[in-house]
This record gives C-alpha cells, sequence and structure tokens, in this order.
C-alpha cells in the first residue's frame, strides 16, 4: 500500500487532469494531449503542501500564458470530498495546495492500524535480489571498509525486504586463487619458524605479516606438534590452510553476528572451481569469439567490445585468474539461481572492474542492468581533530572488531549510513560514544524514549491512544510538520532503494526525531484539554511507531528509557 502522502499526490495529479479535461471539454481550451507534469513538495511549506508545473509545461501547447492557464484550470477544480482545502496560483505559473484537516487525520489512523507493519509496501513485487557485501579476504580480520560496506549493505537489504523484494544477503568467501597460496606460504612459513633450530626463517615481504597469522601456527602446531615438519610444502600447506581457513571463516561470522549481520548465505569461491563453472565460462566466452592467446595466457577481447582494456583469463601457469571466476560467480546469481537483480557493495578502488564485468555477462548474452555495483568511498576515522590509525585499547590497526570495542553497535551502524556511500566519510569516534544532541543517534533514541515516558506516565491515569481521538484537532504547524514528515516514511524508503542510498533513512529520521522535539516543547500533552490530549497521544504513538519501524531497519535498538 502507498503511503498517504503518495497517495495525496495521485489524486491530485488526477484531479488536475480532470481539471484540464473539463476546460477543453467546454472549449475553454484548444483539445490537446496533455504534457507530463510534476507534483511536489515545496522546500517551504509556505508555497503549500504540494506544488504544480502544470500551467507552466502546458503553456505552449494550450496558447495561454501560464498564470491564464493556471487560472483556469483552478477554475475547473474541484477539491470538494478530497484530501485538499485549498489552492493559489503564485508567479510565474505554479499552483499550490494545502492539505485539509481529513487528510491529516487519515495519515495518523493509518499508522496506528498498521503498527509494526508501518513503511512495508508491495514496491518490489517479490522479485529476487542477491545484496552481496563486505566479502572480506577470509585471510585476515575486517577493516574499516568493511564495517561501512557491512553497514550500508545490510540497511540496503533491508530496506528492499520493506519495499518488496526477496532478498538474500550474501558473503562471498574468496577461499581460491592468489591470496589463499600466498595464505598457504605465509601459515607455512611460520609453523617452519617455530621447529627451525637456528630460529630464523626469513618471511618474504609478498607474505601476509600479521599477528594472526603467528597465532594460527601457533595454534595448529599445538594440536599437530612437528608432525608437518618433514611433509612436503605442498602436504604442509594444504593441512594448515584447511585448519586455518574454516576458523578464519567462523570468525569472520561471529563478528558479523556482533555487527548484527546475519547472511542467509556464505558462497565458497572454491565451488566454482570444483563445479566446472569457471572453465564452463571461459568455454562460453570463447564460442561468442571474444577470447584469444597471447604470451601463453587466454585473454578476454573487452576493447573489442568497446571497454578500455583487456583482460587475461588464463595465466601462463594455467590458473585461472579473479577475473574469470568472477565473471562465472555472477553468471551463477544472475542464470543459475536466477536472480532477477544482483546488488554488490564495493570499494571505489574497483571502479574499473565494474564495466569489464558487466561487458563479459552481456557478452554471454546476460543484461548488464540487472547487475547494480555501489562503489564505497573510503572512511577516515578521527578523534580529537586528528585522523586516528590505530586502537586507543590494543595499539595495532583498527579492525571491525576493535573498533566496536570502542563505540555502541547503535553509533557504529547509524554513523557510517550517514553518508552517501559514493563520498568520502570522517567517522568521529569521539561524538559516537558522546551522550548528548550533538549524537546524532542518541538524539534520535533519546526522542524514542521521550515518547514511550509520555505515553507510560499518562498510560498510569487511564490515558491512552485511540483510532477514534478527534485528530482534527491537531492544527499546530508543529503538529502538522510532525504528521506530514512521519507520512513521508513508506515513499522514503522507496525513494532509498530506488536510489540505492540509505544515508536518507538516517536523514529522515533524524527530521522526524527534530520535529518531535519542537512539537514537545511547543505541544503540551499533559495538561491538554481531553479532546487534543487524546489527540496529541496518538500522534506521539504514531511518531514512536514510525522511529521504531524506522530504527529497526538500520538494527538499531529503540530504547524505552535513557
Amino acid at each position: 500500500m502507498a503511503g498517504v502522502l503518495k497517495q495525496a499526490q495521485d489524486q491530485l495529479k488526477n484531479l488536475l487532469t480532470c481539471a484540464l479535461n473539463r476546460a477543453m471539454e467546454k472549449g475553454e481550451l484548444v483539445k490537446t494531449s496533455i504534457p507530463d507534469f510534476l507534483v511536489e513538495s515545496p522546500d517551504s511549506s509556505i508555497h503549500g503542501d504540494f506544488a504544480t508545473n502544470i500551467a507552466m509545461v502546458g503553456a505552449r501547447l494550450f496558447k495561454q500564458s501560464p498564470m491564464l492557464l493556471a487560472q483556469k484550470i483552478v477554475d475547473n477544480l474541484s477539491l470538494d470530498e478530497t484530501y485538499f482545502q485549498e489552492c493559489e496560483i503564485a508567479r510565474p505559473g505554479f499552483i499550490n495546495f494545502f492539505l485539509g484537516k481529513t487528510w491529516f487525520k487519515e495519515a495518523i489512523v493509518s499508522i496506528l492500524k498498521e503498527k509494526e507493519n508501518y513503511g512495508r509496501s508491495a514496491f518490489g513485487g517479490g522479485e529476487k535480489v542477491l545484496v552481496e557485501f563486505v566479502s572480506a579476504n577470509p585471510t585476515g580480520p575486517m577493516h574499516i571498509g568493511n564495517a561501512r560496506g557491512g553497514a550500508v549493505g545490510d540497511c540496503l537489504a533491508e530496506l528492499l525486504s520493506w519495499a518488496g523484494y526477496d532478498v538474500t544477503r550474501e558473503f562471498y568467501v574468496n577461499d581460491a586463487g592468489n591470496q589463499i597460496e600466498k595464505f598457504k606460504k605465509s601459515l607455512s612459513i611460520r609453523y617452519m619458524q617455530l621447529y627451525s633450530k637456528d630460529g630464523e626463517i626469513p618471511l618474504p615481504e609478498d607474505c601476509y605479516q600479521g599477528e594472526d597469522i603467528i597465532q594460527a601456527a601457533q595454534s595448529f602446531a599445538a594440536i599437530h606438534k612437528d608432525k608437518y615438519v618433514g611433509v612436503s610444502e605442498k602436504e604442509r600447506a594444504r593441512a594448515l590452510v584447511e585448519y586455518a581457513l574454516p576458523l578464519n571463516v567462523k570468525a569472520l561470522k561471529n563478528d558479523l553476528l556482533k555487527y548484527r549481520i546475519d547472511y542467509d548465505s556464505w558462497f565458497l569461491e572454491s565451488k566454482l572451481y570444483k563445479s566446472g563453472k569457471v572453465l564452463k565460462i571461459i568455454d562460453m566466452l570463447k564460442d561468442r569469439g571474444y577470447v584469444y592467446e597471447k604470451d601463453g595466457a587466454v585473454w578476454l577481447n573487452l576493447t573489442g567490445f568497446g571497454k578500455d582494456k583487456d583482460e587475461v583469463l588464463v595465466r601462463e601457469n594455467k590458473i585461472p585468474t579473479y577475473f574469470a571466476a568472477d565473471i562465472a560467480y555472477h553468471y551463477d546469481k544472475l542464470v543459475d539461481r536466477k536472480f532477477q537483480k544482483a546488488i554488490n557493495i564495493w570499494g571505489a578502488d574497483h571502479h574499473g572492474h565494474v564495466g569489464r564485468l558487466k561487458a563479459a555477462l552481456e557478452i554471454l548474452g546476460v543484461d548488464p542492468k540487472r547487475l547494480d555495483i555501489i562503489l564505497m568511498q573510503m572512511v577516515r576515522l578521527v578523534r580529537d581533530g586528528q585522523t586516528v590509525k590505530l586502537s586507543k585499547r590494543s595499539g595495532k590497526s583498527i579492525t571491525l572488531t576493535s573498533l566496536l570495542d570502542e563505540i555502541p553497535v547503535d553509533a557504529a551502524r547509524f554513523f557510517f549510513n550517514m553518508r552517501e556511500v559514493n563520498s568520502h566519510f570522517d567517522f568521529d569516534l569521539d561524538l559516537a560514544v558522546e551522550q548528548s544532541s550533538k549524537n546524532p543517534v542518541y538524539y534520535v533514541q533519546y526522542a524514542h524514549a521521550r515518547i514511550c515516558k509520555i505515553l507510560n506516565n499518562l498510560e498510569k491515569i487511564g490515558k491512552k491512544p485511540s483510532l477514534d481521538s478527534n485528530y482534527l484537532l491537531l492544527t499546530e504547524r508543529e503538529e502538522t510538520e510532525l504528521v506530514k514528515a512521519i507520512s513521508k516514511f513508506p515513499d522514503e524508503i522507496i525513494a532509498s532503494v530506488a536510489s540505492s542510498n540509505p544515508s536518507r533513512l538516517t536523514k529522515f529520521i533524524i527530521d522526524v526525531a527534530t520535529l518531535f522535539h519542537k512539537f514537545y516543547g511547543k505541544c503540551k500533552v499533559f495538561g491538554s484539554e481531553e479532546n487534543l490530549l487524546g489527540a496529541r497521544l496518538g500522534l506521539c504513538l504514531a511518531v514512536k511507531i514510525t522511529l521504531k519501524n524506522a530504527l529497526s531497519i538500520l538494527k538499531i535498538s529503540a530504547p524505552e528509557e535513557m
């Protein structure tokens, strides 16, 4: 169901169309097709709740000045039994419309009826969508970029679900290829260092240097002792990676659960190789005439498909590249598993990969528009105005887990969704833990807690919100602005999905909280006249429902007291 604000907008579009048709039938305007026109919410409520440019875009067709055409439209317009109470003409030809009391009543009542389902819609029509995000390298801990990608991806997936899509969250585990070979080599050397007589076997610079590799080798040695010292390098490396990799993946799962992210699917890259899908994709590309050999390697001819450069599919050592596996993975998503849409959250450093991957899919007959790739900019952590790279507690690089040791999960998930993903973001660690109105997540949660306190206190004396309250009494500007704000929620979800921009949601929540605090300061609830008190109680509950539902999409708690 569309939100009540969208219903009013649609009703107004129909009213304006009918007014023009009426004027043409009466001979007041020449008969012609009605042009596309806009019905939008003005930046300021002084100009009404909706404004239309219909008179300006139609002036040439109807051979009238915009002001004269606007007057003829208004003369043929009836607002009886509609959501609107009045309209006005403004230069150079806008027509502004003002919502009536009936609409405000219906807006509140619809929210109170829908409760925890308020905001949900069937917009997506059940379309199957796969959202893949984070997909961190399983050879080490997650970094701050993963923290942002996790918050953004999980929120976008939830927004899609609320908008009526059939959503699957997926983590792509890179358990094959060069990084795993590097992981094996690093583990093997660290293990052998434990048993070397001189205690010194150098670790090459191209190996993983982290403490986690040392700990994994030590844990393996605690179980197997020196059993793998005398075996072949291949056997030793295989045993080490079979031990360490599942533990790393389990650690990723646990860390992400702590971050309130629960994936529906963990897809292993190795599965693509074991099933033969990577080689099958290469053969399919060959069959389409876009593959050639050069210097012992197999290449995909993307320059012949209008892209900036060609890509290697199989190296000189006969091992397929990550790019080949990536094509197979996305073909698996969109063709084999029949997802109608795939959405990826990637770091901005992958921007060159986007066009080439889409071109490969198009060569394979897959519509590239079915793949949306959202490129995410870097995050800079700031404390006391200075860039921070090390954890305050551990003194090591800040990972997802060390970040969550320093700040609440609520703050992390809110802050990472406060900016569009294509913009750089300074994450203020001091602000994230501050308990004041300066902290946006605290500010929003406090609004929810304040409403809960109002409702609880009045319930103690027998006053409860009711669908039957006289909401026509809510005429103060602080009341009507608040109603209009919360009525935007369903449409805001749809707009966030359409633009792949979860930051719209945090902005919406902050705006609602701000308007509620203004309402609370101007319009007293306790002590109001009986009927007005009932109406304001209902409004408070409607705001509470909206805030709680919006916070639930972000997977942020909505405390009842603070």
